[in-house]
């Protein structure tokens, strides 16, 4: 039953109790009732536009899941391909190997995990049919 159905049920009730006439009865019931459906169907149209202007999102919403994508990934590279060539590359050309920045893979893993979703939480919702 829907909410609308909930509501007006019992406003269409009440007529019995101050209108005598059936035909009366009836009209008034049905304009309830169409009242309340187009007021609901307005309100969904309403919410549907909402939702669209908020799909388009701005730079901001856009582009920070992206943003800490790309350090996580440049990070990730630099951590385990690029100073690890540099550190070849110095040491085949017989030259010192500079201090090299260290960064703190712990954490930085954590986010990566975080963004890819390799967090087990969601694959078993997925499983147990929880996802709605």
């Amino acid at each position: 039953m829907s909410i609308v159905a909930q509501l007006v049920g019992p406003v269409t009730g009440l007529l019995d109790k101050f209108i005598e006439d059936k035909d009366q009865k009836n009209l008034l019931a049905h304009e309830i009732s169409t009242l309340a459906e187009k007021q609901a169907a307005a309100n969904a149209l309403a919410q549907i536009e909402v939702n669209k202007i908020e799909a388009k999102g701005n730079w901001f919403q856009s582009s920070w899941r992206p943003l800490v994508g790309w350090v996580c990934a440049i990070a990730f590279a630099w951590h385990f391909v690029i100073q690890s060539l540099l550190v070849f590359a110095f040491t085949y050309a017989g030259a010192e190997v500079p201090d090299l920045p260290e960064f703190d893979m712990s954490a930085l893993l954590t986010v990566l995990g975080g963004l890819l979703g390799l967090g087990s939480l969601r694959t078993f919702e997925k499983t147990k049919g929880l996802n709605k």
